[in-house]
């Protein structure tokens, strides 16, 4: 069974991925914060875990060029199951002449198969 993470736990791993990609981008806090448009607080509070906003996050995520992870998060569907059209399958009913036919082919069959059994 999955271990269920905190909200706390959730924030302060978002904190890290966030923290992470800027380092991996070789960018300070002064110069994310600065092109985000939100004090350097605001980003250290992100990073940390410690209490920030949905904007604060999409405002970072924007200026570190990854916008798109959003849509990750959940994917548009393509495919509206509502428009698809409501056509069931014909039913196909048995007649005597399928009846017939269906035995025919399983009366060859054994006839087959005992043939090849006695020649073995």
């Amino acid at each position: 069974m999955p271990v269920l993470l905190s909200d706390d736990d959730i924030e302060r791993e978002i904190g890290e991925k966030v923290r992470a990609l800027r380092l991996q981008r070789n960018l300070d806090q002064a110069t994310v914060a600065e092109q985000s448009g939100i004090s350097v607080r605001a980003l250290r509070n992100l990073e940390k875990g410690a209490g920030s906003t949905l904007r604060t996050l999409l405002v970072v995520m924007r200026a570190l060029g990854r916008e798109h992870w959003f849509e990750s998060m959940a994917p548009v569907a393509t495919i509206n199951p509502l428009s698809l059209p409501r056509k069931s399958a014909q039913r196909q009913r048995a007649t005597a002449t399928s009846v017939k036919q269906a035995q025919e082919a399983s009366r060859k069959l054994t006839f087959l198969a005992k043939r090849r059994a006695a020649i073995k």
